[in-house]
């Protein structure tokens, strides 16, 4: 927006202000509907000794000086998980978190350095049940501002519709031609060239250096991703072990895990996980995504060993990361994240 007038001057607000009046009234909608539910609200700190350990995210660095001047690093969270995870394992049965986290290097019509996540846990139930949770509420958000359909992009999805489940594996096969299953092992190992040669068949492109998490992002990206959450919203399940980030395996195929992620209009609304609470494989997936992140970037984030600690008594649940903004966006007609967004973080240039 820095060609057009700033998003403070009054006929842009003017312009912008239906939008944020909606945003405002899901959001009231989403606490009566926790509310309901029997969840807590809880708020959890935005400074965290770790921002996530997953390979492609990237954090706003700062740090906290001591009475004697002596520094410490400390990062802008990049999701409230951690912490809403420590709260699971002090005893919180059911909890919600509206929680602003940044994400350096992320700007467009769909991302924003500062967002509002919306996550919430369930101790002791499935990852079904927030299929059911993500099903309500997409028809509660447009229930609330009274549209009839989602749109973006020319793409338009039916909230009141029950959304598709559909595996990754099946999408793979769908949307790609590819049998991806056929490329990871009975204990999650995976195979590059399996892989690269079934995207070589289905004519994708494949860079020598590629690994299989270089391959399995493309197709995603390019070939499944733009088809889901057409007509009603897809829920996309069952990811390869080896991209399950906090996820349990499944019971039955070791394969894949208990994880999925919801779409509308082709927008990634949600990512969902059946918690791992194995710290010792928890402590493995952040080794190997932060020897990922300094291969690619040459740079780390710190383990929080707190976390860690946590997991080892956490019982078991499954939680969920919804982009409330994205929600907001589609459910009150805006075509940028922005529109939504009160005050939008100034843009740099240069």
């Amino acid at each position: 927006m820095s060609h057009a007038s700033p998003w403070w001057t009054p006929h842009v607000h003017a312009d912008r202000r239906p939008f944020l009046l909606g945003r405002n009234r899901i959001q009231s909608a989403l606490r009566r509907f926790f509310n309901e539910r029997d969840f807590i609200e809880v708020d959890t700190a935005t400074l965290q000794v770790s921002p996530g350990n997953e390979a492609h995210l990237h954090a706003f660095a700062t740090q906290a000086l001591n009475h004697d001047g002596s520094a410490h690093p400390l990062y802008l969270h990049t999701s409230p998980e951690f912490a809403c995870k420590k709260l699971v394992a002090a005893g919180e049965k059911r909890i919600a978190c509206f929680a602003h986290v940044y994400r350096n290097r992320e700007r467009g019509p769909l991302h924003h350095p500062e967002f509002t996540m919306l996550e919430w846990y369930r101790t002791g139930e499935t990852y079904e049940t927030l299929m059911r949770d993500c099903a309500e509420i997409l028809a509660l958000a447009a229930q609330t501002t009274g549209i009839g359909q989602f749109t973006f992009q020319g793409r338009t999805c039916d909230p009141f519709a029950a959304p598709e489940r559909l595996a990754v594996a099946e999408a793979f096969a769908r949307f790609a031609g590819i049998d991806l299953l056929a490329s990871i092992a009975a204990t999650g190992e995976t195979d590059r060239d399996a892989l690269a040669g079934a995207m070589v068949s289905a004519g994708l492109r494949v860079a020598a250096d590629d690994t299989w998490a270089d391959l399995f992002s493309r197709v995603l990206v390019e070939k499944v991703e733009p088809r889901l959450g057409f007509g009603r919203a897809t829920i996309l399940d069952e990811y390869p072990v080896a991209e399950a980030a906090l996820a349990r395996p499944a019971a039955r195929d070791r394969r894949v895990a208990e994880r999925f992620e919801l779409y509308a209009c082709g927008v990634e609304l949600a990512n969902a996980f059946g918690e791992l609470t194995d710290a010792g494989e928890q402590r493995r997936r952040f080794e190997m995504e932060m020897a990922e992140k300094a291969r690619v970037y040459g740079e780390t984030y710190p383990l929080d060993e707190d976390f860690l600690a946590a997991l080892a008594i956490m019982p078991e649940a499954s939680g969920i990361a919804l982009g409330f903004d994205r929600l907001a966006m589609l459910a009150t007609g805006a075509s940028r994240i922005d529109q939504v967004l009160w005050a939008p973080v100034a843009e740099t240039t240069g």
